[in-house]
């Protein structure tokens, strides 16, 4: 064939979501592709296809997954609603299994190198929370799967650097330029797909770093755990934490075990935590004062709800429907907490009727009626479900210290331990199973707000305030937590002082006088915490404007992209997210006053609001349905896309062809 009979597609980014975008490209080509055209794919990513940066092997082998090894796919299945195939995949648990020949082979078949990774793979069951080093494994799979399916005419080139530029006119072919190379690639089409991106640290990030550096303290801005640089902290150094999620929860590992710590079972099944001398001391604290919700560890016991019910595309039609501006927690949170209301009571009358009153029928229609806020729905509640225990509260879900003090930072600490040990044993006891019902239509209801967010109806300090603000932080609270050992090992660490805890509502101060960063929290009244080193345990908030990303940062500098504004009459909200169409991904170009036709944009940073590249089976994910529609889109524009630039611009090509699913070169 003829360089003129190629199409060329430049994907910058080759982590999860890509390797998912090019499984949708290998699904819709038979159907959207002619045959007799070669369509060649630069990859362009410093670290390997499949895993990308976040899950690379080479990170310390502490770092897990906050998902079981069975909740973990980049396969559609039989509830995707989506317009090209299905193409059905094993799980993470299910490739694992092969290694131990409890399962089938998948081709391509090959063991990892690793042999502590194999080790793991081959005692892997579904309910493990497997390393991160696992997860990479099985992502490098899932990418050579990829190429494996590609039909005969698509070839594949992963170039291992960094895109540094995009340019090229809306009506030609675009040009991306590398680092270490002086011509750059020509394609058709481009699409970014980094995935999460470090930013330069914001006003308030880069004072306590000045103070630091002017005091010869240690300070640690928003970071990937894994990139942290941590050895800056001294055994029994005082460290303020700020920030209780799953980024504090891998560096309190890293800061513990990482450093020597072994933890010892007890008898009772209880964790001691034996010191290697080399730990500093962890204050953490955050807005609520509390770590994220233990991941649940069992299985539902009765049948699974029949989600949506509530919340689902119907309902979100009736919002449209009111052409009006919508406020998230006024007119649409009472139909999402009501939809996840019906996944938590669904379990609970069909797996534990013994703690109802009522028939599950009887309950139902009476509970369709009526509006989750209302009297009569709270009365309902309460006449069906005798044990509070059993019944749904998000208000005292979301704020569990709101209105409580402790006299002495003892006191709290007590408190909060028994907060945490019930939480655990509660997150790990069937007998709890309606919390999986609740999170299963949790997860439904985030599979379905894209749509109502993409309308533009939302107003402007709602997305901030409400969407970006507290549901963000509260999903993450509820569904995005540590699996049940990290907060058993959490209690020991606190039990042997290693870790403090501060409270919620934490402020964060400099004293010049002492050279410290000072902490306080109406949790503990009048109590003051001072430390040498200030850690702030989350990751980096999107920004275009102060990304890290060298490519989107010269896009926004030229004016060529720009963040995400929604203003209406009464606020302006700039989300720090690279603002992209709704509709299909394409990239908003302030120069054209519109999308640009040939550059799209994929996953974390852009305003379509991420959803993971990778999902729990048999959940319709959200992340697939997006693939699918890109990938369609692209071979439908590429089809009628005058031809780029043949392979590598007439160098060696360095690709292989997909299907015969080689290891591709990378070029530095």
């Amino acid at each position: 064939m003829s360089a003129r009979s190629t199409a060329v597609l430049a994907v910058v980014g080759a982590g999860p979501c890509a390797t998912g975008l090019l499984e949708r490209i290998a699904a819709n080509a038979p159907e959207l592709w002619d045959e007799t055209r070669r369509l060649h794919i630069h990859l362009v990513d410093p670290y390997p296809p499949g895993p990308g940066r976040v899950w690379r092997h080479e990170q310390s082998a502490l770092l897990r997954m906050n998902s079981m090894a069975q909740d973990v796919t980049l396969f559609t299945d039989e509830s995707s609603t989506l317009d090209g195939p299905i193409r059905p995949g094993p799980s993470l648990a299910e490739w694992a299994a092969q290694f131990s020949g409890r399962g089938p082979r998948h081709a391509p078949y090959t063991e990892p190198a690793d042999p502590e990774v194999l080790d793991e793979l081959r005692t892997l069951t579904g309910t493990d929370f497997p390393t991160r080093r696992a997860q990479s494994a099985y992502l490098d799979w899932v990418f050579r799967r990829v190429l494996a399916e590609m039909p005969p005419s698509v070839t594949v080139e992963w170039h291992r650097t960094t895109a540094t530029a995009l340019t090229g006119p809306p009506d030609g072919p675009q040009q991306v330029h590398l680092a270490g190379r002086a011509a750059p690639l020509t394609a058709d089409l481009v699409v970014l797909a980094q995935g999460h991106l470090g930013s330069t640290p914001a006003g308030e990030h880069r004072a306590h770093a000045a103070f630091a550096r002017r005091h010869g303290r240690f300070h640690l801005p928003p970071e990937f755990s894994a990139d942290a640089d941590l050895s800056g902290l001294r055994p029994g150094e005082h460290v303020v934490l700020r920030g209780f999620g799953l980024a504090f929860v891998d560096l309190m590992s890293l800061l513990t075990e990482g450093r020597g710590g072994t933890f010892r079972t007890e008898a009772d099944g209880s964790l001691t935590y034996l010191p290697s001398g080399r730990e500093p001391v962890l204050h953490v604290g955050s807005r609520r004062g509390v770590p994220y919700h233990s991941k649940t560890h069992y299985r539902l016991q009765g049948p699974p709800p029949p989600l949506p019910r509530h919340f689902g595309p119907e309902a979100v039609d009736g919002l449209l429907a009111e052409g009006r501006p919508l406020d998230l927690r006024r007119d649409v949170w009472p139909l999402m907490a009501k939809e996840i209301g019906f996944g938590h009571y669904h379990e609970l009358f069909h797996a534990h009727p013994e703690r109802t009153t009522m028939p599950w029928p009887a309950f139902l229609a009476a509970y369709d009626r009526l509006d989750w806020y209302s009297d009569a729905m709270t009365a309902l509640v309460a006449g069906a479900v005798p044990d509070p225990a059993d019944r749904l509260d998000f208000e005292a879900l979301d704020r569990p210290l709101d209105g409580l003090s402790f006299p002495t930072p003892d006191a709290f600490q007590e408190h909060l331990r028994a907060y945490i040990a019930q939480d655990v044993a509660r997150r790990e006891d069937p007998a709890f199973s309606a919390d999986l019902g609740a999170f299963l239509a949790l997860l439904s209801v985030y599979g379905h707000l894209p749509r109502l967010v993409a309308s533009g109806r939302l107003t402007a300090r709602s997305v901030a305030d409400d969407l970006d603000g507290w549901w963000h932080g509260f999903f993450s609270f509820l569904a995005s937590g540590p699996p049940g050992f990290r907060l058993r090992q959490l209690l020991a660490l606190s039990r042997a002082g290693i870790v403090r805890f501060l409270g919620a509502d934490v402020r964060i101060a400099t004293d010049e006088s002492t050279g410290t960063f000072t902490a306080t929290s109406p949790t503990v009244p009048g109590h003051l915490t001072r430390a040498t080193a200030l850690i702030e345990a989350y990751l980096p908030a999107p920004s275009l404007a102060r990304t890290e990303d060298p490519l989107l940062r010269r896009l926004y500098r030229e004016g060529a992209a720009a963040e995400e504004v929604i203003a209406d009459s009464t606020h302006t909200h700039r989300s720090g997210l690279l603002a992209v169409s709704p509709t299909d991904g394409r990239l908003v170009d302030p120069s054209l006053g519109g999308p640009h036709p040939r550059r799209i944009a994929l996953g974390v940073p852009t305003s379509n609001r991420a959803v993971a590249a990778f999902a729990r089976p048999r959940t319709d994910a959200p992340a697939f349905r997006r693939n699918d529609a890109v990938a369609r889109t692209i071979l439908r524009t590429l089809s009628t896309t005058g031809a780029g630039a043949a392979p590598s611009d007439g160098e060696p090509p360095g690709a292989v062809p997909a299907a015969e699913a080689g290891i591709l070169q990378g070029r530095g």
